[in-house]
């Protein structure tokens, strides 16, 4: 492994989107030989800096045809595309193809719907499925109806979704002797932050019934300067925000705090934001820092590659670009041993089939008996967590079949208030409600911790010292264990151990004024885009970890952060040799698109339509259609007569859906693709989820087990790891074991 955990794999990618491509990067960058094919017939747009970003240091070979691709595939490992089943099957790269030509190889294909979906061969375009789902509705914005998403959040979940399930089946061909398939889809992806919002329940708690709605306020708040300060959770601690509260009184703060709806993080929303306007924003960023309360200006896009903490993290690199100059991207977002790294700039010309040469692949033991087990089937892990990063990336390894206990306090989770956000994150688990950090705990503490193949969580370092749950207290009771630890702002540098969370990361990055539009405030994209990046990514380190632990035997810590996984999503922009940041589109001040030919459309019965015309001969085409005006052209249309012309020219199209929770999780086209997941709970009755974000085809996901309720399965745990009833009660009677 001198050049990375995956060093010694060639993976084969085809692929134009971002969700392949950076999937490629991410292979690549952990040490795999990825080849990028292109077909003569249909070069790659190879201009911008996105393009660069993601094909960086990977090998290019252009193809006559898909045929070739056969040849290569001989003596590679991983296959990823983005051919729908039709396209796979006509070129002799579906998956029972690919089965009976190369048994040891793992395949991902990333569509746009699940391959068992009825949309399956539906165009693979996020904003259409964005809108067929409803989940341009689900994003609040600055006028009614639905909102153009300016971050291409489900490619880039999608990204990870599609390495872990790689890594997941790597992991499986080790055990199982042969390969297979571990397909995801952005549709799948642009429901993974659905899972804390679209739930329902046969007996619901108040609580659960009213999840988050998307008009909450949230703490962004307008400075002197005119500059916007995202804060999270309450400041009013602080000493001058305590002192103006004071002096405003409780009456004049009540007037305040009634002028707008409830915020359940900042109690006196209302008067926060008066007295944020007193001073300038980087004043009140310094001053709420020294007081522990988090917060980040919404900064302009790309403004993160000047970030010390983010260079000291290494999640800003220096690349010279073979069209761009010296330019600042972003480097790899976790870190594991051997490093991940980048293997050098985008390369200028492309290879042919001789000079890429054969390699034989990984060799894998074709004797092992078949084994139709989920893919992480007998990995035990330990959860810490609190939140979301950390649960979601327990819970993902609980679906793909993982022994997971959570441990929170006998209080519960802090997330628990939030009854379906928390049970978003939780499903598979088992729950131990503990208390950490007591001498008369430790002992059970222990007994996990050596029974751990994985500890996973997010809270911060030192607090983890403090418990006694760090790496090293870890290490020295179980020396082969994986420790994967998620913070906010990166091991190193001044904030590592800073408190964080998903806003703060976009209102740093600057997607937060992307959201916002041209010329508008900022908008939080609602969707909680960090924690799941952060999460996913930690989860692709932990899996590189086991891989190399199933190799050399040896354990080690990995890490990910909110930062460097968001920073990640700014590939599309890189900066300048000169300070200057490379182009992006900008989303429109009616927030409705980024062009003529990608946007929302308001038709005349005051229905919306999406339209994603974004290859080039179809983009004009469009754009005679519509004549001068395009708004009038949809204006003077029902929604379906639009939809009828618009797909007799060969236009992409989608009706915007609304008020979707209901209607998705009713949709027997979704259940059948395996969207839908439904277990008994012992507080909500028969309580339905999101469901798989992986088809595996022969192995099976582990969708079955209902998140647990506080302390459900303490009891069953304890005795497994040795303590009795006599010793459970005495923990209970102390307060420390809720039972």
């Amino acid at each position: 492994m001198k050049n990375g955990v995956l060093d010694s794999l060639r993976v084969i990618e085809f692929c134009e989107g971002i969700a392949g491509s950076a999937a490629g990067l991410q292979l690549s960058e952990a040490g795999a030989e990825v080849v990028k094919v292109e077909l003569a017939t249909r070069p790659l747009k190879r201009s911008g800096a996105l393009f660069s970003v993601l094909n960086r240091g990977k090998r290019h070979v252009t193809l006559a045809s898909l045929e070739g691709v056969l040849t290569l595939l001989e003596s590679a490992d991983v296959l990823i595309h983005e051919l729908t089943p039709a396209q796979a099957a006509a070129n002799g790269l579906d998956d029972a193809s690919l089965k009976r030509l190369c048994p040891s190889l793992v395949v991902s294909a990333i569509g746009g719907w699940p391959q068992r979906h009825a949309l399956a061969e539906a165009v693979p375009r996020e904003t259409l499925v964005l809108a067929r789902l409803g989940l341009l509705d689900e994003q609040p914005g600055h006028r009614t109806g639905p909102v153009f998403v300016r971050m291409p959040y489900a490619n880039w979940i999608a990204c990870w979704l599609c390495v872990v399930g790689v890594m997941a089946r790597l992991i499986a061909r080790d055990r199982d002797g042969r390969g297979g398939v571990a397909h995801t889809s952005l549709a799948q992806a642009a429901l993974v932050p659905m899972s804390m919002h679209w739930a329902r329940a046969e007996t619901p708690t108040p609580v659960f019934a009213k999840g988050l709605d998307k008009h909450i306020p949230i703490p962004l708040h307008r400075c002197s300067d005119g500059r916007w300060l995202h804060v999270h959770y309450s400041p009013d601690k602080a000493p001058w925000m305590a002192s103006a509260l004071a002096q405003l009184g409780p009456d004049e703060v009540a007037r305040l705090n009634a002028a707008w709806p409830e915020s359940h993080v900042a109690p006196n929303f209302g008067a926060n934001r008066y007295v944020f306007a007193m001073r300038p924003a980087q004043e009140w960023v310094e001053h709420l820092w020294e007081w522990d309360v988090a917060a980040q200006i919404a900064a302009p896009f790309g403004a993160v590659y000047f970030d010390e903490q983010a260079r000291a993290n290494g999640y800003v690199v220096e690349v010279d670009d073979p069209v761009l100059g010296r330019t600042l991207q972003p480097g790899p977002c976790y870190s594991v041993q051997p490093a991940s790294r980048v293997r050098g700039p985008l390369r200028s010309t492309c290879e042919d089939l001789e000079s890429i040469g054969f390699r034989p692949p990984v060799p894998v033991a074709v004797d092992k008996p078949v084994c139709d087990l989920p893919p992480l089937h007998g990995l035990k892990v330990l959860d810490l967590g609190a939140y979301l990063a950390g649960p979601f990336a327990c819970m993902l390894l609980a679906d793909l079949g993982a022994d997971v206990i959570k441990v929170e306090a006998p209080t519960g989770d802090a997330m628990r208030r939030l009854e379906r956000t928390f049970s978003g994150t939780q499903r598979g688990k088992r729950g131990v409600a503990l208390k950490l950090g007591d001498a008369a705990t430790q002992p059970v503490v222990e007994a996990l911790v050596r029974w751990a193949d994985v500890i996973h969580h997010n809270m911060r370092l030192p607090a983890a010292r403090k418990l006694k749950v760090d790496y090293d207290s870890a290490k020295a009771l179980n020396p082969t264990l994986l420790y994967c630890h998620v913070s906010a702002y990166g091991p190193n540098g001044p904030r590592a151990h800073w408190p964080g969370f998903d806003q703060l990361m976009q209102a740093s990055s600057g997607w937060e004024t992307a959201q916002g539009g041209e010329g508008n405030p900022p908008q939080w994209l609602r969707f909680g885009v960090g924690d799941f990046f952060a999460g996913l990514s930690s989860l692709f380190a932990l899996l590189l970890g086991v891989y190399a632990r199933n190799r050399t035997g040896n354990g080690q810590m990995v890490a990910s952060s909110l930062l460097g996984a968001t920073l990640l999503t700014m590939a599309e922009a890189v900066a300048l040799d000169d300070g200057s940041i490379t182009e992006v589109d900008v989303l429109d001040s009616t927030q409705t698109g980024v062009s003529t030919v990608h946007r929302l459309y308001l038709c005349g019965d005051h229905t919306w339509l999406a339209v994603a015309a974004l290859q080039d001969d179809e983009a004009r085409r469009l754009l005679a259609l519509l004549g001068a005006d395009p708004g009038a052209w949809f204006l003077t249309r029902t929604r379906s007569q639009a939809i009828t012309q618009l797909q007799r020219h060969g236009i992409n199209v989608e009706a915007v859906r609304e008020a979707q929770l209901d209607a998705f999780l009713d949709d027997p086209m979704h259940a059948a693709a395996g969207l839908h997941a439904h277990y008994p709970h012992p507080v909500y009755g028969q309580l339905q989820q999101v469901g798989g974000f992986w088809d595996f085809g022969d192995l099976p996901l582990a969708l079955d087990r209902a998140p647990p309720a506080l302390g459900q399965h303490s009891r069953e745990v304890l005795m497994q790891m040795g303590f009795d009833d006599s010793e459970q009660q005495r923990l209970v009677e102390a307060g420390l074991l809720h039972l």
